[in-house]
């Protein structure tokens, strides 16, 4: 297995309203990189991506903004909501 470049990114799922047709719940977990999706829905992933991406490589918000290691996302599917916190794991 290649070695992975950058940060880990630990996504969560936060709150769903409606059902997630992928079957995902609160509280589910997800090791994150742009090499793997780690079983997460490719719709929610395909939204993430780029902020995925930001955080894996060093990149954040300004300070202001809140914490420069977190950001939520939501899924595009906006009848059935999913809501996700990526997270920068520094080690």
């Amino acid at each position: 297995m290649a070695q992975q470049l950058g940060y880990r990114v630990v996504g969560t799922i936060k709150a769903i309203k409606g059902t997630c047709s992928a079957g995902h719940k609160v509280g589910d977990s997800f090791e994150l990189s742009g090499y793997s999706s780690d079983g997460l829905c490719g719709f929610l992933y395909h939204s993430i991506y780029p902020y995925l991406i930001m955080l894996q490589f060093g990149g954040g918000f300004p300070a202001e903004w809140g914490d420069p290691d977190v950001v939520e996302m939501d899924c595009l599917d906006k009848f059935n909501l999913v809501t996700i916190e990526l997270r920068r794991i520094r080690e």
